[in-house]
């Protein structure tokens, strides 16, 4: 089992940035795939960034795309999310993500068996 606390959240204004941690517990990160998936009320979770294990290849959402920032830190077991040049419509629930297995539905709410309780992001126009 893997427990994932995310951090971080909170209220920025448009054009700002945050930072977001994914603690873990229970298990090493060093071989897990990890995501960060944002939702908004009445909205499937869109994906937003993954960090593989094993190459740290890393793929992002287009929304987010040279804005957004995925990396890892392995032996704090945490992965982070850096959002820079925020925009209201970054405004969500975002949740952290962990599997084992690296598939092509990487972008997809169901590839991942542990999820984090999320962090709010609100970003003020």
């Amino acid at each position: 089992q893997v427990q994932l606390v995310e951090s971080g959240g909170g209220l920025v204004q448009a054009g700002g940035s945050l930072r977001l941690s994914c603690a873990a517990s229970g298990r090493a990160l060093g071989t897990y795939n990890m995501a960060w998936f944002r939702q908004i009320p009445g909205k499937e979770r869109e994906f937003v960034a993954v960090i593989t294990w094993s190459v740290d290849t890393k793929y992002y959402g287009d929304s987010v795309k040279g804005r957004f920032t995925i990396s890892r830190d392995n032996a704090k077991n945490t992965v982070y999310l850096q959002l820079n040049s925020l925009k209201h419509e970054d405004t969500a629930v975002y949740y952290c993500a962990a599997d084992s297995v690296w598939r092509a539905t990487y972008d997809q709410e169901r590839t991942y068996r542990y999820w984090g309780q999320g962090t709010q992001v609100t970003v003020a126009s």
